[in-house]
């Protein structure tokens, strides 16, 4: 079973950074964070490939966020830097289902619990 648990959320002024953590138990074919603003649709903001690293990004956050994972896999991370107030949301880690690694919640079987993130101007 495969559980993932974030933390690392808070706010933050305009032009600041946070980092998200997710700790991870369980195989893991990809890894990816989501994100949920109020009255908006859950939208993939960047995944990895665990085995190879192979990372890719949502254009709204590219140059700005990086997703990484430690040496020993257990936990991924989130650098989110030039906060902007629409990168207010609820952040969620997820779990990819095996064979496929793409920024679709559809492809996803196992989430965390979000983190929330709010940043104002």
């Amino acid at each position: 079973q495969v559980q993932l648990v974030e933390s690392g959320g808070g706010s933050v002024q305009a032009g600041g950074s946070l980092r998200l953590s997710c700790e991870v138990s369980g195989y893991t074919y990809c890894v990816g964070w989501f994100r949920q603003a109020p009255g908006k649709e859950r939208e993939g903001v960047a995944r990895i490939l665990r085995n190879s690293g192979n990372t890719d990004y949502a254009a709204s956050v590219k140059g700005r966020f990086t997703i990484s994972q430690d040496y020993g896999k257990k936990t991924l991370y989130l650098q989110m830097n030039d906060l902007k107030p629409e990168d207010t949301a609820i952040y969620y880690c997820a779990a990819g289902r095996p064979g496929y690694c793409v920024l679709s919640a559809t492809f996803y079987d196992y989430w965390g619990q979000g983190t929330q993130v709010t940043v104002s101007s």
